[in-house]
């Protein structure tokens, strides 16, 4: 009997009254490529810090509710993380990855649809980056359907490194569903994500193509890509920036560690001294440094967080006939690509070493 769900259900209806009252006009095509019944893993594009909501919005046709996989950070803060638990996503922890790998291919296996994105982090050219082969590696170990998603128009809303336009009325969104892909253990998992990158892109494609609004005017372009007139970065100018910000929080995170304490030492007694000098002991700093954590779109924290089915650190992975499964892992379960040439499958009961790696690649900019 499936367990009831209490906190998800009032989520989706508030959902579905937002957007009749901002009047969002989201339109879903092949929503009926996604199974009504069965595991599957829902592999989308990243632009936008609300990308969960309207990727989860294309499953609810087929009646289905998507659980994605989030960084850990999302789950620990007091707004978002008990509706994170409440709706049952899946936490990604990018130092130790193995538990939400093994949850999200328990997930899998008991006919629970997934959702995960690739890239790791938003894409700040709005084009697809690089993927990492956690999707494709899941969908092997399970057994399931992997369903491309793309999504368009969601980075008008809220993006990194712009403000949030929450309150938008009458915002076109395209939400396209593609083919389903059935990857089979023993094919080689970079082949394969390349195969979904290709797919990805075409979609991309056509949701830029048939997308009904065009900016209105030079200061507006900024959420169209460079190659269609847009003032958005290429996918160069996107990666130097993300390796900037990379820097600069490991920089905070440094900054962050309190000083140790520095004690004095005591001077010692002299003929001439009345008195040895007190021992004297230097507090350590206080540390005021914020964590820029970023929050998923479900919160009304400051900085958000990615939600991502973002594949950690890359390494090699389990073996599976020929090849590494790259799920889950803490590099990231944010943003970097991470493939073998020939990767191993994740079986728990072999290698949970393995495993750990591949758990990483699944999750790691929302």
């Amino acid at each position: 009997m499936a367990e009831r769900e209490y906190v998800y259900p009032p989520v989706i209806g508030a959902m579905k009254g937002a957007f009749r009252a901002l009047d969002l006009k989201v339109e879903v095509r092949g929503a009926d490529r996604i199974p009504r019944s069965g595991g599957a893993v829902l592999a989308s594009n990243h632009i936008s810090y609300l990308d969960f909501i309207f990727a989860g919005y294309a499953a609810l046709p087929s009646g289905r509710r998507v659980r994605f996989m989030a960084k850990k950070e999302v789950f620990d803060n007091k707004i978002s993380g008990p509706l994170m638990r409440g709706m049952r996503h899946i936490p990604v922890d990018r130092e130790a990855g193995l538990s939400s790998y093994r949850q999200a291919l328990a997930d899998l296996k008991s006919g629970e649809v997934v959702g995960v994105f690739g890239e790791a982090t938003i894409s700040r050219s709005f084009m697809i980056k690089d993927l990492k082969n956690g999707a494709v590696r899941m969908s092997q170990a399970a057994d399931v359907p992997l369903i491309p998603v793309i999504l368009w128009g969601t980075q008008r809303l809220w993006t990194k490194g712009r403000k949030r336009r929450l309150w938008q009325r009458h915002m076109p969104i395209t939400v396209l569903v593609g083919e389903p892909m059935y990857p089979k253990k023993g094919q080689n998992s970079n082949e394969l994500t390349a195969e979904l990158h290709a797919r990805l892109s075409a979609l991309l494609d056509e949701a830029q193509a048939s997308y009904p609004d065009k900016p209105s005017g030079p200061d507006d372009s900024w959420w169209l890509p460079a190659h269609l007139g847009g003032t958005a970065p290429t996918l160069e100018q996107a990666a130097e920036m993300d390796a900037r910000g990379r820097g600069e929080q490991e920089a905070e995170a440094t900054a962050q560690e309190p000083a140790k304490e520095a004690v004095a030492v005591p001077v010692e007694e002299t003929p001439t001294a009345k008195e040895p000098t007190p021992e004297t002991v230097t507090e350590p700093a206080e540390t005021t440094v914020e964590e820029p954590a970023e929050v998923a779109a479900e919160t009304t924290v400051e900085e958000p967080a990615e939600v991502a089915a973002e594949a950690p650190a890359e390494a090699p992975a389990p073996e599976q006939a020929n090849e590494p499964v790259n799920e889950p892992a803490p590099e990231s379960a944010e943003e970097s690509p991470q493939e073998t040439a020939t990767e191993p499958t994740p079986e728990a009961a072999d290698e949970p070493a393995k495993e750990t790696v591949a758990a990483k690649d699944s999750a790691q900019d929302s």
